[in-house]
């Protein structure tokens, strides 16, 4: 288990430094919420689902809609590392006839399975995704990545309520509440209140867990996985820009600009974490 839960770290940190080379090579991007999630898919694509990056399109495989979709370049890199595509190719992010887009877009990138970025829509997107999948009788599994001030849309609440409604129980929700969105402090803007006491009003099996942690989140993928009959939520308690310092420390961390040999400063600072973790794991 203890091995484990290293190499989830180390995919973590790994997907953390491809996010920032690509959006370096671009000069600026969504920085802050791409790095918060970027243990949350270590985990699902490292350790939960069941994938196939030489059959992008297999019918049985479980699948991920990331409805923040300016996250993309922490699922590009995600992806990458697991052999979709060459991991050079995401240093084109959002450039001139590039497959990866600033959102993510199905049509463009193998292994996305929803076009998102309109926030609040991937929710009603992975609802309808889930029932099919319960309707043709397979065995596969739904993620769905919501951030939370695009939990201010009124069309989330009406999907989950349609989840319920439906039992999906083959769908589980993770929450981003990194606790910022574009324009500031989600409590500042339109307070949410408590995410973990709404979702279990909704009908949802909930769980909070701290969102940096790649340990916290399997063990709570592996309680939901257990549950029938209802859909399930875990609230990831993140730090906004998580794993660089200097990131989480500034206030617009939503989407940044920086000079090349910053991004470098925060990738050395990354690789050097990446270097110990891996020492760690040759000397256990």
């Amino acid at each position: 288990m203890a091995a484990d839960i290293k190499q989830l770290e180390i995919y973590a940190t790994r997907i953390r430094i491809g996010s920032l080379e690509a959006i370096k090579a671009r000069g600026f991007g969504h920085v802050g919420g791409s790095l918060s999630v970027a243990d949350t898919l270590a985990v699902l694509y490292g350790a939960v689902m069941r994938i196939d990056p030489k059959n992008p399109r297999l019918s049985q495989r479980d699948k991920m809609v990331c409805s923040k979709g300016h996250a993309g370049p922490a699922v590009y890199a995600t992806l990458a590392l697991k052999g979709f595509f060459p991991y050079e190719d995401i240093k084109t992010l959002n450039q001139p006839g590039t497959s990866f887009p600033s959102h993510c877009d199905r049509l463009k990138t193998p292994g996305v399975d929803m076009t998102t970025g309109s926030l609040g829509q991937g929710t009603s997107l992975a609802a309808g995704m889930a029932l099919g999948d319960k309707l043709k009788g397979r065995d596969s599994r739904m993620y769905l990545i919501v951030g939370d001030g695009e939990l201010n849309e009124g069309q989330p609440w009406e999907a989950f309520m349609f989840m319920s409604a439906q039992k999906l129980d083959n769908l589980t929700v993770f929450i981003d509440w990194n606790k910022k969105q574009l324009d500031g402090y989600i409590t500042d803007i339109s307070d949410p209140h408590d995410f973990k006491k709404k979702f279990e009003a909704f009908g949802f099996h909930t769980q909070q867990v701290n969102g940096n942690s790649v340990k916290e989140i399997y063990e709570a993928v592996m309680a939901a996985d257990k549950v029938r009959g209802m859909p399930r939520a875990i609230v990831l308690d993140t730090i906004k820009g998580a794993g660089v310092k200097e990131v989480e420390d500034t206030f617009s961390n939503h989407s940044m600009a920086a000079a090349p040999e910053v991004f470098d400063g925060w990738i050395e600072g990354l690789k050097e974490k990446l270097a110990a973790l891996e020492g760690e794991v040759v000397h256990a």
